[in-house]
């Protein structure tokens, strides 16, 4: 019997994914608890037009990061901290600060947690990575200075 996964199923497949199972295992067992429904040509309709939209969403949410990378690419954030002798900062300057000072300088939003870096201490230019998608990142100076 074919069927549409509802949810995935271990040892069958992923939600979404069409597969031949045997008539009892469906009746008994994928069917009733919700798992699957049958693959009628209705179903596989349906199906098909959502795999359509999420990969239209997936095209759109990638063409958006790359726009946000080149608006990134050769930008300069300029922080301001305190430090002690040989440039050694009070305090480290962390991927919270950096995500801050976008937000101020050029009023871009972007999430701590895609900004990778080890915590900075010492004044100076620092180049940092900012992952904004699977494969799309872009490298931003950040400049530390003394107050």
């Amino acid at each position: 019997m074919k069927l549409i996964l509802l949810k995935d199923v271990k040892g069958q497949g992923k939600k979404g994914e069409v597969i031949n199972a045997s008539d009892g295992y469906a009746r008994n067992f994928l069917l009733p608890k919700g798992l699957a429904k049958e693959a009628t040509d209705a179903n596989m309709h349906v199906l098909n037009k959502q795999k359509e939209a999420e990969r239209k969403k997936k095209l759109e949410e990638t063409e958006a990061a790359q726009k946000l990378a080149e608006s990134l690419r050769n930008k300069e954030v300029k922080i301001i901290g305190k430090a002690g002798e040989n440039g050694r900062l009070f305090g480290a300057i962390t991927s919270k600060d950096i995500a801050e000072e976008l937000k101020k300088q050029y009023n871009i939003d972007i999430d701590k947690k895609k900004i990778v870096t080890d915590t900075i201490k010492q004044l100076g230019t620092h180049e940092v990575e900012i992952k904004l998608y699977p494969e799309i990142s872009t490298k931003v100076k950040i400049v530390i200075s003394e107050q």
